[in-house]
């Protein structure tokens, strides 16, 4: 099945450690957006081993920011899986440096945004 050529321009545009833990599920563009829906891949979590932990769905998405792509507000919706241990029955999900502290931008972007303005704003055409 040949895959869309949208959502293959998007896994070029996204940082590296997203395209390995985030599979591209769909692209939306509009005349001021390009929105990318990312779900984590079920590979499990680090630590438990194969049949301990069982999918349990997604928590809610959240919205990170990106470097605009020719005059578009760049999102990337994300979800992120969470699973059951089975042999305790809690929560369990990985954890994610992906946004800069404090803001809802993407760790380079939010850096490349202090770098030219020495601040990231919070308002305005960028936020």
């Amino acid at each position: 099945m040949e895959k869309n050529p949208y959502i293959e321009l998007a896994e070029c545009l996204l940082p590296e450690e997203m395209i390995e833990y985030f599979e591209v599920v769909k692209v939306e563009k509009t005349a001021e957006t390009l929105d990318v829906t990312l779900e984590e891949r079920d590979n499990g979590v680090d630590g438990y081993e194969a049949g301990q932990l069982r999918p349990n769905g997604f928590y809610d998405e959240s919205v990170v920011r990106d470097y605009p792509v020719r005059g578009r507000k760049m999102s990337f919706h994300v979800r992120r899986r969470r699973w059951i241990d089975t042999e305790t029955g809690r929560s369990v999900s990985r954890r994610w440096n992906l946004v800069a502290e404090g803001t809802r931008f993407s760790k380079e972007f939010a850096a490349f945004l202090k770098g030219l303005l020495g601040q990231i704003p919070d308002y305005g055409p960028l936020s």
